[in-house]
């Protein structure tokens, strides 16, 4: 895939702007081709699949959550929603649009109507650079584990038990 001149588009310009005013100002990339999985995004950016910061929003006794996940393992939703004290199940894609104002495979960790009670996988910790979305599926941004935290307000946690982490 290659990367194309940055074209516009309501969600990612929403992005934008929600960087900025966290005081960052990063290159967003658009390919030319949707990546709609953490393996595609990877391989378009030549990097590691563990490095793409996936945005799954889930929700938790009816309210909607973001996980930020990194793309080298999956959410243990069981698992997860005992940590937090609740129940994690799928959100409808009516309640992606709603808490995010964004579709799903093209989700940011930030941009959305109203904040979203965010975790941030600290596996995402292990890269110095890690790629999200930028609100639409053919872009992404490259930030860090810090600056997931710090610009979502996020809680850093484990997405799956200790021993499933390879």
């Amino acid at each position: 895939m290659s990367r194309m001149p940055s074209p516009s588009h309501p969600a990612v310009d929403r992005v934008t702007g929600a960087l900025a005013g966290h005081g960052l100002t990063p290159e967003i990339v658009w390919f030319d081709d949707a990546v709609t999985t953490a393996q595609l995004a990877a391989e378009a950016l030549g990097v590691e699949v563990g490095q793409i910061a996936n945005s799954l929003v889930f929700t938790i006794d009816d309210e909607p959550i973001l996980v930020l996940t990194s793309g080298s393992h999956r959410v243990d939703t069981d698992w997860l929603g005992e940590q937090l004290g609740g129940v994690i199940g799928r959100a409808s894609k009516e309640t992606v649009k709603q808490a995010t104002g964004q579709v799903i495979g093209g989700v940011a960790p930030l941009g959305h109507p109203a904040p979203v009670r965010t975790i941030v996988d600290v596996q995402l910790a292990e890269f110095p650079v890690v790629w999200a979305a930028a609100g639409h599926a053919r872009t992404v941004f490259p930030t860090s584990f810090d600056e997931l935290v710090r610009i979502t307000g996020g809680t850093p946690s484990a997405v799956e038990p200790r021993s499933a982490v390879a």
